[in-house]
């Protein structure tokens, strides 16, 4: 077995080379047929070795294994019915055994070692090739020669079966003899208790696991894990769930471990935040409940009660039959059994009560050990009295079968029926009876059959075929939950203050541990999710950091926290994408892809991440049609997509559904054929016949309408002469333009002399003796800048021209003053500041300022403007 970098498996199997990329497995055979005994991953390359034959096995564009031999390289040797049995690279070479020989193969050419002793295996320890020769102990390569190593007497005789470096010191296994330490130059035995084990059992293969931690494969007892700090180790083997217990070989990544057997590959998880309990001969059953009392973990199944002594299961005698229920209450275990209710103790199990089918008891609040249980017939009262006795009543008033109940007061008890719903059942104060039941069947109450009753955090919530819902104390009736609104379909098995477990009531059977908010985990392991009990299974929280999950043929024991640990350490590794395939072609990702039409109806694109097991994908398609969705599988299928280009990028996720980064490739759907090259041109000549005959008719219709057309010549000369009359009109227009424009300008420089004029007065204030006479002249200036027959004859101009410009801007804007109307002519004149300041006989930085002004009454934008707005207007 060999595993490359991205995870993929290749095994050496009696048909050919298996691969298995995470998703599926795939066979190739050798040209010849025969078996493969041995396989390497080398960079991008596969070496296997079989029957005088050996080579390397690589991927093409569509991901395909070719295989590519290498005997022929092979000068001036024959093989003697050679198998090679293992493959070893070092440095820049790959070396090829058999038992009779090795072959060197540096990339060009090979070199072969023939030496006389038989050779059992061989490793790469301190920079030499160290070769097991037959019966005669360890060797060294040198110059294409085995050299004998110093001390090897514990070796002679002794079959070497496989070699590990350990601690920087080899260890070197044999068949039935153990394990020996050799540090270079002394061969010494191997002292653990393990060691005896291993000749028993006889060693096969061995595999470092860590720092401490080494695997023995056994041929005859399956898997040895040995830790070397403590001297412990566990056993993987038939009886723990191996098909058989012959290992072959041994393969670790990422926590991984394969173990090829005798028949069948085998993989096992180190370091697994969940362990299994399996019971392979059939006598527990299917697993209800569990408890631990006075430190033995007990188990109530559907054949009896069962405990653990050590790491063995016992029967709990006179325990035979269905059991629903286990629990400790006021110091007992009680167990509720389909005979009745019992007390189990240390020798035996005592009835407490002969009323038959013990679902479940729960404390009455508020009591002192005073619990109410449901039963195939009713509800029973058990109180315990101080003499340690137990008093069981049965309450009046209510005879049909009760699973599950849970109190809303400590006189009001919420009951379900397995098949009829539920109940609000009202107690009297010594619950000897019930005084009153209700029944809700409003429109969008929940479902009679199956329905799940919980007391959460003072809230009455039900469960029923897949929904969720809560009772209104105030309103007397029931409504949807809507906390519970993204669990739809889901189980609640366990909840406490905090967090929520939820399991998928249909599809993979997925676990969820949440607290509603951030904190989300699933667990999808597949032993777990195959071996639920459906309807029947649940968490027993033991403690902060462990719980169980009840089996069908056993339970699941979770560490918590190191679940959640392993969760956030996990770097999600981006999923590979091997070939995509439409209804007839598979297509290289690495190409560029174009699909006909015709066979694009169904397109399954393979992703595969075999880093993980039992990975699940989140993926996203944009295009003409889209989707984003969670992918259980890597066969992502799409059906009738419309044609057009598309990007499809899928992600890994994980347990707490986050997603890796995605891979990405485009792909392109050619047009249907109606909308092809081949098409276009068809619609293309199909449009130059119409045209040829619209033209044909159209001649037809020409002698037809000679005499409209005599007719529009005639209008259409009156519509000349009027045009040459709109013409002279609009010429006369830009002569009084002109001439509007030449009088404004006069008036402007008259008036721009005259304030010069003021000016250069106003300068020479003091050289006049007669002030009367100074202002006379200053006043007769400003009657002439402010003479308003200037502006009549600008204004009768202007309306001329622009005969209506006055009353629109006025009925617009009627807050316009005579003023703002003198400068919006000006700037409908295209007049600039300069221009405007003599004829209005201020500033320019006035003109300014009464610009602005004016944009503030024309709520205009500062961005608009001004004279562009008003020409236009």
């Amino acid at each position: 077995m060999s595993v490359n970098t991205n995870g993929e498996l290749f095994v050496a199997n009696n048909k050919g080379l298996l691969h298995f990329n995470g998703e599926q497995w795939n066979l190739n055979k050798l040209p010849n047929n025969t078996i493969i005994r041995s396989v390497e991953s080398v960079g991008d390359r596969i070496y296997t070795g079989s029957y005088e034959e050996f080579g390397y096995w690589k991927k093409n564009r569509l991901g395909e294994l070719e295989y590519a031999s290498l005997t022929h390289l092979i000068k001036d040797h024959e093989f003697t019915s050679e198998e090679f049995w293992e493959i070893l690279p070092v440095n820049d070479k790959v070396l090829f055994r058999s038992f009779s020989s090795i072959y060197s193969y540096d990339g060009n050419k090979i070199k072969v070692v023939d030496p006389p002793q038989v050779i059992s295996d061989f490793i790469e320890y301190n920079d030499r090739i160290i070769v097991a020769g037959g019966l005669s102990g360890l060797f060294v390569l040198k110059n294409d020669e085995l050299v004998p190593l110093p001390n090897q007497e514990l070796l002679q005789g002794k079959t070497v079966t496989d070699m590990v470096v350990f601690k920087d010191k080899l260890l070197v296994g044999t068949k039935l003899s153990g394990c020996y330490l050799f540090d270079g130059t002394r061969l010494q035995p191997w002292t653990p208790d393990i060691n005896e084990e291993l000749k028993l059992h006889q060693l096969n293969k061995m595999l470092l696991l860590g720092k401490d931690e080494i695997g023995f494969g056994t041929i005859k007892n399956g898997m040895y894990l040995f830790n070397a700090g403590t001297q412990a180790y566990q056993i993987l083997n038939r009886e723990s769930g191996l098909q058989n217990n012959t290992v072959l070989s041994m393969l670790l990544f990422n926590d991984h471990l394969w173990l090829g057997l005798d028949n069948g590959i085998a993989r096992a998880k180190l370091n697994n935040s969940i362990m299994y309990y399996t019971d392979y001969s059939g006598t527990l059953g299917m697993v209800y409940d569990m408890a631990t009392y006075r430190d033995k973990l007990y188990l109530g199944s559907n054949t009896g009660v069962f405990y653990f002594e050590g790491n063995t299961l016992k029967f709990v005698d006179g325990s035979q039959g269905h059991v629903w229920d286990l629990t400790e209450i006021e110091g007992d275990l009680l167990c509720g059994h389909n005979t009745g209710t019992y007390k189990v103790e240390e020798n035996g199990f005592k009835l407490l009560t002969s009323l038959s089918g013990g679902y479940e008891i729960i404390k009455v609040p508020d009591q002192n050990a005073t619990y109410i249980q449901g039963t195939y017939n009713g509800l029973v009262k058990f109180r315990k009295h101080q003499n340690g006795e137990w008093e069981i009543t049965r309450i009046a008033g209510i005879d049909f079968p009760i699973k599950q109940l849970c109190f809303e007061t400590p006189s009001i008890l919420w009951v379900a029926h397995p098949y009829k719903g539920f109940y609000r059942i009202h107690l009297d104060d010594d619950y000897q009876q019930v005084e009153q039941t209700q029944r809700f069947n409003q429109e969008g109450a929940p479902s009679e059959y199956n329905v799940q009753v919980y007391n959460i955090k003072n809230q009455i919530v039900f469960s029923s075929e897949g929904k969720w819902y809560k009772y209104n104390p105030i309103e007397d009736r029931i409504v949807p939950f809507d906390e519970f609104s993204d669990y739809k379909n889901k189980e609640l098995l366990f909840f406490d203050d905090s967090h929520f477990w939820f399991v998928d009531g249909e599809g993979r059977k997925s676990i969820i541990y949440t607290d509603l908010k951030k904190d989300s985990l699933m667990i999808t392991d597949l032993p777990l999710r195959e071996r639920l009990i459906p309807d029947s299974q649940q968490i027993i929280k033991m403690n902060d950091s462990t719980s169980y999950i009840t089996l069908s043929d056993g339970f699941a024991k979770v560490n918590d926290s190191k679940l959640q640990s392993q969760s956030d350490q996990l770097a999600l590794p981006v999923p590979d994408i091997t070939v995509l395939k439409d209804q007839k072609s598979t297509y290289s990702v690495k190409d560029v892809i174009e699909i006909p039409y015709k066979n694009s109806q169904s397109i399954i694109i393979e992703v595969s991440c075999p880093e993980i097991i039992e990975s699940r994908y989140y993926y996203e398609l944009e295009g003409p049609k889209e989707y984003t969705q969670y992918a259980d599988n890597g066969f992502i299928n799409f059906q009738n997509l419309p044609h057009g280009e598309y990007s499809f990028k899928v992600s890994t996720a994980g347990m707490d559904n986050k997603i890796s980064a995605p891979n990405v490739i485009n792909f392109e759907i050619s047009p249907p054929w109606y909308l092809s090259t081949i098409s276009m041109i068809f619609y293309g000549i199909c449009a130059v016949l119409v045209v040829i005959a619209v033209r044909a008719y159209n001649r037809r219709k020409f002698t037809r309408k000679q005499k409209e057309l005599e007719e529009q010549m005639y209008k259409e000369q009156q519509e000349r002469l009027a045009t040459l009359e709109k013409e002279k009109l609009a010429k006369e227009v830009r002569l009084k333009q002109n001439e509007l424009a030449s009088t404004t300008l006069n008036i402007a420089k008259k008036n721009e002399m005259i304030l010069e004029l003021k000016n250069m007065l106003l300068m020479n204030k003091d050289k006049f003796s007669n002030s009367q006479r100074y202002r006379s002249f200053i006043k007769k200036l400003n009657n002439s800048i402010q003479d308003t027959e200037d502006w009549k004859r600008f204004e009768v101009n202007f309306k001329e021209l622009h005969e209506d410009f006055f009353e629109r801007l006025l009925k617009e804007y009627p807050s316009l003053t005579p003023k703002d109307l003198k400068l919006c002519a000006y700037l409908k004149m295209n007049l600039s500041s300069k221009e405007i300041a003599p004829l209005m006989a201020i500033s320019i930085r006035g003109v300014e300022i009464h610009r602005y002004r004016l944009r503030k009454k024309l709520k205009m934008d500062s961005s608009e403007n001004l004279s562009n707005f008003l020409i236009t207007f």
